[in-house]
């Protein structure tokens, strides 16, 4: 039987109501015996590693949570599931899917309804994340296992504030469902994200969101406050208020790079418009394309490539070699 270690970071799945709001007050060891069907499935055993509702974490939590990874594939594990708040999931599966050495499945998975509510779906997200963790079909990488579909962590988002199909994988799609069956493949498992030799974000990246009527005033206070690189969610395929564009050349000249991302919840960004703010001409003033990467993750990424590399070109270097979208066999 398959050993799988359960870590559990707190989260909706672990929350109960009280008079302050829904907040986490069971642990691991409580979620893994609620479902006592895991004992079908794979030989199970827990670590705390915090106890916080996702939007609390901090990249020390996340940074503590790579230690506990490798420390279970060190173990001989043969898979991990990492319980875990709905909100922020998809960044730190991305996080973890750029920067672990694992030599095994991580599994990330939670709950859209707390743990006393009434069709709480953590119990049954718990056994298929478990399930997931130990199949042998499944490589080194992270994931995300929840609603009975299994995303990669590079295209995972969270597509639905409350509803418990709350993920959605666009353009590519999961890798996995659950059916009666089982798990039933649509591609090949394993990590789809450029590996960086980093551990821990210990750079400052601030996020700039385009819209209509945006001026420059949020990118200089970032730049005056000693930033060490911008995100611009830009709208489309990656244009600007011209006030922002003008802003970003500043930026680039003043050593600090910008990554342009679309705002789109599917699409990647492109050169195509002229004049001030046009893509094109952000491209032209030195910003580097985040391609299909969300805002949010490409935060999550320039900040692990600044906190690994020195040279701007390594920087550029890591977003130009990210994948493409994934195909089935």
């Amino acid at each position: 039987m398959a050993r799988v270690r359960v870590l559990s970071t707190g989260g909706t799945i672990a929350s109960t109501d009280g008079a302050d709001g829904a907040t986490p007050s069971r642990d691991g060891d409580d979620l893994v015996a609620a479902v006592p069907e895991l004992e079908d499935v794979a030989s199970v055993d827990v670590e705390s590693v915090c106890d916080e509702l996702s939007f609390h974490l901090s990249v020390s939590d996340v940074a503590a949570l790579v230690e506990a990874i490798e420390r279970a594939d060190d173990d001989g594990v043969d898979g991990v599931v990492v319980t875990h708040g709905t909100d922020t999931m998809e960044e730190t599966s991305y996080y973890v899917d750029m920067v672990t050495d694992a030599d095994v499945p991580v599994v990330f998975t939670g709950a859209q309804r707390p743990a006393d509510r009434a069709g709480a779906d953590g119990p049954a997200n718990l056994l298929q994340a478990v399930r997931t963790a130990a199949d042998d079909r499944f490589e080194a990488g992270a994931y995300v296992a929840f609603g009975n579909l299994v995303h990669a962590a590079r295209w995972v988002t969270k597509a639905r504030a409350g509803r418990p199909e709350a993920y959605a994988s666009p353009d590519a799609g999961p890798v996995a469902e659950l059916t009666a069956d089982g798990l039933s493949l649509r591609r090949e498992p394993g990590s789809e994200s450029v590996s960086l030799p980093a551990s821990e974000l210990t750079a400052r990246v601030e996020t700039l969101p385009s819209g209509l009527g945006v001026d420059a005033r949020q990118l200089e206070r970032a730049l005056e406050d000693g930033v060490d690189g911008l995100v611009l969610a830009a709208s489309g395929i990656g244009n600007t208020t011209p006030a922002l564009g003008d802003g970003v050349a500043e930026a680039i000249e003043a050593g600090v790079p910008v990554v342009v991302a679309t705002r789109c919840f599917d699409g990647a960004v492109g050169a195509r418009y002229g004049g001030p703010g046009g893509s094109r001409t952000v491209r032209e003033h030195g910003a580097i394309p985040a391609g299909d990467l969300p805002p949010w993750k490409a935060r999550i990424k320039l900040g692990l490539a600044l906190s690994a590399f020195h040279k701007l070109e390594d920087v550029r270097a890591a977003f130009e070699a990210q994948r493409g979208v994934p195909t089935a066999e």
